[in-house]
């Protein structure tokens, strides 16, 4: 039984699944949305708000966290910068999963990750 089993294995190694989810979180807060299959988008959005919810403590303890699982140090620097602005006033939630249909070659259900609150121009975030 799998009780308090978190997370999918999707038929990969430990290994290959935890470097597939961090090349898409680092994908994910590189471009701000990313096309994936419906279970993987709903497994990122787990590790994605996680790494939220530390760049809103913003501590070292938390950078050195989120450079464990971030693999390019320019997005992590991205994601200090803007994640108290952006996501200050929400508790969770700060990713969304949208389905858009099929993949044409293995009809494989297919769905858009992106982040819920919009992007905060630098300006705006100086003045507050």
């Amino acid at each position: 039984m799998r009780h308090k089993k978190a997370g999918v294995k999707l038929g990969r190694t430990s290994a290959h699944r935890k470097a597939m989810f961090r090349n898409m979180v680092t994908s994910l807060f590189k471009h701000e949305r990313i096309k994936t299959t419906d279970v993987k988008a709903k497994e990122l959005r787990r590790w994605a708000d996680k790494m939220i919810t530390l760049a809103k403590r913003g501590d070292l303890h938390a950078r050195r966290q989120v450079m464990a699982v971030i693999i390019e140090k320019d997005v992590v620097h991205k994601l200090f910068e803007e994640a108290p602005a952006r996501f200050g006033g929400k508790n969770g939630g700060y990713t969304r999963v949208t389905k858009i249909g099929f993949r044409a070659g293995d009809a494989a259900s297919m769905a858009i990750v992106e982040f819920t609150a919009p992007k905060v121009e630098a300006s705006a975030a100086t003045d507050a």
